[in-house]
């Protein structure tokens, strides 16, 4: 953990407004986060003329809809894939050092496939494959760069840099499809491979010169396979997280046809060429940049819910007109709906993501939600590929509208969270537990056991209080919860759980947050008068691990000492 990021996860907890959110271009003003968005927008318009390239250089190589629609399906499926271990990745080390990481990943693929394209070794498979190479170093880079902007902007600046952050992908799609296609004619689609070889530089140029200092850590950092779980596991327990999950998920899989499908409805449609596909690209990426400057006043004024539900209804009307269209004015106006409706959406479900998380697990929510929006996506692109294949462009083009017209009903079981971090907000646990047995940090499994003391009456209410609680041990890293209730004594209640190790516990113990406080008071409040509660913790001993002589330690584990990660 660096002081920054200390600094502004303290900043993001306690002094955000849960509503209304400062100036569309404030973040703008910080110098850290302007010097990187100028930078994405470089990054972000050689990521998308080298998708004009390859998807135009697809439609000369082969005829099949599916192939061309594959094309985003590469790029796509490897962030979904690499999502989770990168957000582990970034929450665990230096989120400056995994973006550049990735972003070099990236550039280095592109100069290859530049070269394969002079050499004229291309195929439609070898597009495919160095597209996914070269989407898997954005997977990596994104989570990094999406949980670091709340340690560069203050926190009620955090949506509307949430949302720039988004424009700046789409400021480049206004101009990049447009320039790419352009590229193609004058100078062949390997030119446009070239320019997106060159174009991550900047921004690796850019983290690089960001200065993050450095703190002590009172842990060791996770494993990343201990990360990733921890991650799901949070992901799992937490219902607000996992509505938007969802809800993303099947967003990506509605809209998947615009851009999909882009090429195939520029050429069979209209009857047009690349400069008339970047034309299309370029009218959704305007629609989006113009929707993200509405964000903040539509945000306020119909909340997350409200707004989402209006702007699928966009989203799908627009959808179907392009279907129908035959007419380039028409269509344009379809893609600038969509692109706006699009760009909304998510930014509306990234927002809602950052500021119901604790900021422990920020980069691991957020790789979830890219996977789940991403792996959308790229199913969607193959599944609507497939139905143009075996039917006709339209056909896919308006059931895809007519599915985002649908999407609303789901608020009816999965409703979204509001916007609001009041309850992320981490604490300190002032007792620290005693220790007397030589343990480690890899000591284990640690037991945790509970006693309540409940009158009878209150039985119930606090079973019921209980379930939370259930919740929270869960996500943060609890495993086995158990309660049970005394057969001699029906007062006495003893909640119980397991970490896998003493590192585990106290991993636990500093994710707690305001929320995870108030759930506890909800329960304690139950406790009879003047009756204590205790705590228990306990090494768990196995049939045949107790040693002859009980406090000799495990010589083969480090002793417990404070590491910085």
């Amino acid at each position: 953990m660096t002081a920054n990021q200390d600094k502004a996860d303290n900043n993001l907890a306690t002094s955000a407004p849960p509503g209304r959110s400062g100036p569309a271009l404030a973040p703008l003003r910080e110098p850290v986060f302007r010097r990187i968005w100028i930078a994405s927008v470089l990054a972000n318009l050689g990521q998308l003329i080298l998708g004009v390239g390859v998807a135009w250089e697809m439609t000369r190589l082969t005829s099949s809809a599916s192939m061309v629609a594959l094309v985003q399906t590469a790029m796509m499926l490897p962030l979904m894939l690499v999502a989770l271990p990168a957000g582990a990745i970034a929450d665990t080390y230096d989120r400056r050092k995994v973006a550049m990481l990735g972003l070099g990943i990236a550039s280095f693929f592109a100069a290859i496939l530049t070269s394969l394209a002079y050499l004229d070794l291309t195929s439609p498979w070898v597009l495919l494959l160095f597209c996914t190479l070269i989407g898997t170093g954005v997977g990596l880079y994104n989570p990094s760069w999406q949980s670091s902007i709340g340690e560069q902007v203050k926190p009620e600046d955090l949506p509307a840099a949430v949302a720039l952050g988004t424009i700046s992908f789409n400021v480049a799609r206004s101009f990049g499809p447009a320039i790419g296609g352009l590229i193609v004619i004058a100078a062949g689609a390997q030119a446009t491979f070239a320019f997106s070889a060159f174009a991550y530089l900047p921004l690796i140029l850019a983290f690089f010169l960001w200065q993050r200092g450095h703190i002590l850590s009172r842990l060791p950092p996770e494993r990343i396979g201990r990360a990733m779980v921890s991650g799901v596991r949070y992901a799992f327990h937490a219902h607000s997280i996992r509505t938007v999950l969802i809800r993303t998920f099947l967003f990506g899989l509605a809209g998947a046809t615009a851009n999909a499908l882009a090429p195939l409805i520029a050429k069979d449609l209209l009857n047009g060429d690349a400069s008339i596909f970047g034309i299309l690209l370029g009218a959704s990426g305007v629609g989006a940049v113009t929707g993200a400057l509405l964000l903040s006043q539509l945000r306020d004024r119909l909340g997350t819910e409200k707004a989402t539900a209006a702007l699928a209804v966009v989203g799908g009307l627009a959808l179907v007109s392009i279907g129908f269209s035959r007419s380039l004015p028409l269509t344009c106006l379809g893609m600038f709906l969509t692109g706006g409706a699009s760009m909304l959406t998510i930014a509306l479900l990234n927002i809602a993501v950052q500021t119901t998380v604790p900021r422990w697990v920020t980069a691991r929510a957020l790789s979830l939600y890219t996977s789940f929006l991403t792996g959308g996506i790229a199913i969607g692109s193959w599944f609507w590929g497939s139905v143009a294949n075996t039917w006709t462009i339209e056909v896919a083009i308006i059931a895809s509208g007519l599915l985002m017209l649908a999407l609303p009903l789901f608020s009816l079981l999965l409703r979204l969270p509001e916007m609001s971090n009041m309850g992320s907000e981490l604490i300190t646990i002032a007792n620290e537990p005693e220790v007397a047995l030589p343990i480690t940090m890899r000591s284990g499994p640690i037991v945790i056991e509970f006693e309540y003391r409940i009158d009878q009456k209150d039985a119930r209410a606090y079973y019921n209080a209980l379930q939370e609680i259930r919740r929270v041990r869960l996500r943060n890293g609890g495993f086995n919860w158990s309660i049970t209730r005394d057969i001699g004594d029906p007062a006495l209640w003893i909640e119980r759980f397991h970490c896998p190790t003493w590192a585990d516990y106290l991993r636990m113990r500093d994710r707690s947050t305001k929320a995870d406080k108030e759930a506890q008071a909800a329960v304690d409040k139950f406790i009879i008068n003047g009756e204590p509660k205790r705590v228990r913790r306990g090494l768990e001993r196995p049939v045949g691990s107790v040693r002859w002589q009980g406090d000799t330690p495990d010589a083969q584990q480090e002793p417990v000492t404070f590491v910085a990660p």
